[in-house]
């Protein structure tokens, strides 16, 4: 849907816009916004109506302005079409596969997680609860919630 927001835009030409198609840039914003948060951070960060909207506002303007619609466009397309499936079963390395249970992008009730797991040969799966520390899908950039998980895996495969 982000990527087809940009699209929409008249004003993206097919990607061969001169100026970047904001309409297009401020849906996309707006979509992965709210699928990569977490309504319990975000009450908490955003505790009223006018923090919201300033958040809103704010976060649309800075990915406007920082944000080339055909890159975004790219990135959410390779994301979404990336499969690393049908290769799990090739991974010889100790792997750990961490998710939050708050990752509306990557939802663990779909049991994907557990299910692909399994094909990995040195691998291993956290389901990370929700927390005032998690962030949902954002949880990946806050190492303070998984420096713990990562530690262990480092200490196992010492040598």
């Amino acid at each position: 849907m982000a990527g087809d927001g940009i699209e929409a835009d008249p004003d993206w030409k097919g990607g061969d816009y001169v100026e970047e198609p904001s309409a297009g840039l401020r849906t996309a914003a707006d979509l992965l916004a709210i699928a990569g948060s977490a309504p319990l951070q975000m009450q908490k960060s955003m505790p009223t109506r006018d923090a919201a909207d300033r958040y809103a506002a704010d976060s649309v303007k800075s990915a406007i302005a920082s944000t080339d619609a055909n890159d975004e466009i790219y990135q959410v397309d390779s994301s979404r079409t990336y499969d690393p499936e049908p290769g799990l079963d090739k991974i010889v390395a100790p792997v750990m596969w961490i998710n939050s249970a708050d990752d509306f992008i990557n939802p663990p009730e779909l049991g994907i997680a557990e299910r692909e797991v399994k094909k990995l040969k040195n691998g291993r799966f956290v389901l990370i609860p929700v927390s005032e520390a998690t962030h949902g899908h954002g949880t990946h950039t806050w190492a303070a919630v998984w420096q713990d998980y990562l530690a262990g895996l480092l200490k196992a495969t010492e040598r």
